[in-house]
């Protein structure tokens, strides 16, 4: 199977400018570029794909280019939904420094910012050696465009397509990249570019453009930062622990397109994953290999250890054998509750609504379904005190194997 050919067989081909890519792809060395805006200070789970496809790419001598638009994030890509909130120079300036940490700590690739060679363009200039080369109707048939014709959009989100296709001319005639990648949003985006290179360079210049499918949940939802629930790859934000029970818990349905696509595992790797999952589907192994991959590529055997050290702690019981930082990952995705401190167990429970009554909660606790902590507690008259909490004045009620509660003491 050749690259290419490779590239397909992982979903990650959705539409291309033109049949001599796949040649180019399997037998050149093209330099290209995937581009991304800094309106948050890290990448999320969304960009992953994008970012191990260029890392795909250069494996077989392909030179990747990572641009972080300074500029556009000014403009901001037109949405679906409506007008993008505008971020200010001071918050923009620091999501491009943390974006640049990131990616040159995760992947080391070339980054360019296109605000170097945009920002002293005349708005004279813009208009007559760039925006003279744009139909208006061409633009407004671009599909993100149209859609928002009848809600309206601004000239300045308008005019976002132009700024795009700059950037792939300079990096054309700058450092010879003759290809952009980007989701299959990104289309009418990189055809623009395309034609921008033709007009000003001529016809016979051979630059092309990939787009790949947008990572989807499973209600068909992309993932993405104006989504709930983003999940970060910066572990501040998003810990090697809650990383690892996002992907555990992905959907059958779901894990083998996201093992294709979020790991380097070889076809006989995942195609064994994918026998398992249909012939025993309990056992997880897929999830258990997507989690641990994605894990440790992003940070590392110290954080797949951790993570899974936090998970069998959970599973088991053994909360105390957690240190104060995996103690702090293995409560944030618990619901939290609070209750007054000195309450007994059985009223703690009715208080936080654990329990809907005291005859509920004193058959649970009788019949060994609750501990606190990690340690089953079988008097309901136990006081629950600050003293006790597992840190800081935080209290963990588990309800029978898998039900976790995170308890604020409170007084």
């Amino acid at each position: 199977m050749n690259l290419f050919d490779e590239l397909k067989w992982r979903g990650l081909i959705d539409n291309v400018t033109s049949p001599e890519i796949e040649d180019e792809i399997n037998n050149g060395e093209l330099t290209f570029y995937i581009g991304t805006d800094p309106t948050a200070d890290s990448l999320h789970i969304g960009h992953y794909s994008s970012l191990l496809m260029a890392k795909r790419l250069q494996q077989h001598g392909h030179h990747p280019i990572m641009l972080v638009g300074g500029a556009t994030g000014f403009i901001g890509d037109p949405k679906a939904t409506g007008e993008r909130n505008m971020l200010t120079p001071e918050v923009l300036q620091a999501n491009y420094d943390a974006l640049h940490r990131q990616i040159n700590a995760l992947w080391g690739f070339d980054m360019v910012n296109n605000l170097d060679w945009t920002k002293d363009i005349s708005i004279i200039d813009f208009l007559r050696d760039y925006g003279k080369h744009f139909n208006v109707n061409y633009m407004i048939n671009k599909e993100t465009v149209k859609k928002r014709l009848d809600s309206g959009i601004s000239y300045t989100e308008f005019s976002y397509m132009i700024l795009q296709s700059l950037d792939f001319l300079h990096l054309y005639q700058e450092k010879n990249c003759r290809m952009q990648i980007g989701g299959q949003d990104q289309w009418g985006n990189i055809t623009s570019g395309l034609e921008l290179i033709r007009k000003k360079c001529g016809n016979d210049v051979k630059c092309f453009g990939l787009t790949m499918p947008l990572i989807t949940k499973a209600d068909g939802t992309k993932f993405g930062k104006s989504e709930t629930g983003t999940v970060w790859l910066d572990a501040k934000k998003t810990s090697p622990y809650e990383l690892y029970q996002f992907l555990f818990n992905t959907e059958d349905d779901k894990v083998i397109e996201y093992l294709k696509k979020l790991t380097f595992l070889s076809v006989e790797q995942i195609e064994e994953l994918e026998r398992s999952l249909r012939e025993e589907p309990h056992k997880r192994n897929a999830q258990k290999a997507l989690a641990s991959e994605v894990v440790r590529d992003l940070h590392k055997e110290e954080g797949l250890q951790a993570a899974l050290s936090i998970t069998q702690a959970l599973f088991s019981g053994k909360l105390s054998e957690l240190d104060e930082s995996m103690r702090k990952d293995a409560i944030m995705n618990m619901e939290k509750l609070s209750a007054p401190a000195g309450l007994t167990l059985l009223d703690l429970l009715v208080d936080t609504k654990i329990a809907a009554s005291k005859r509920e909660g004193r058959e649970w606790i009788k019949g060994n379904s609750i501990a606190v902590n990690g340690v089953k507690v079988t008097d309901p008259d136990t006081r629950m005190t600050q003293e006790q909490a597992y840190i800081d004045n935080d209290l963990i009620i588990r309800r029978g194997k898998k039900r976790y509660y995170c308890v604020a003491l409170e007084g």
